[in-house]
């Protein structure tokens, strides 16, 4: 995408003098397709920070979720409580190389992190910002 475009919609730049005809066909079985992949759920990455089952867990878990946030704003962070094991993961990563190019930066703050698999819903794409994408990882 080119940064001239973000959050635009690109129909909208076009010149004038060009016209784009579509079927309403093709609307309707696109937006079909996104509410059928909407609620649909995705194996991917996430990086693991906290884990652990102490008597401070829940406390330690809250800590370290939180400075998380003020150390990466933009990255997701979820805490969840498996009995018996408090867990603070971290961001929503299609593949192994996007985690584990993360996990480098992170582990820096956080030297325990690890990757971890998991099945979750992908965040809806931020429409402001510009995405340059390769075949290994996303670069912002």
């Amino acid at each position: 995408m080119d940064s001239t475009l973000a959050g635009r919609n690109v129909f909208t730049v076009l010149p004038k003098n060009v016209t784009v005809s579509q079927s309403s066909g093709i609307r309707s079985a696109m937006e079909a397709r996104k509410a059928h992949n909407r609620g649909r759920m995705y194996s991917g990455y996430r990086i693991r920070i906290f884990f652990d089952n102490s008597q401070t867990a829940r406390w330690a878990s809250e800590t370290a979720m939180n400075n998380f946030k003020q150390m990466y704003p933009g990255t997701s962070a979820y805490r969840t409580f498996q009995s018996p094991y408090f867990k603070v993961t971290v961001g929503d990563y299609r593949s192994r190389a996007e985690a584990q190019a993360a996990l480098v930066s992170i582990k820096a703050s956080f030297p325990a992190a690890f990757i971890v698999k998991e099945k979750f819903k992908y965040p809806a794409l931020d429409n402001t910002t510009a995405y340059r994408v390769d075949t290994v990882k996303v670069k912002k």
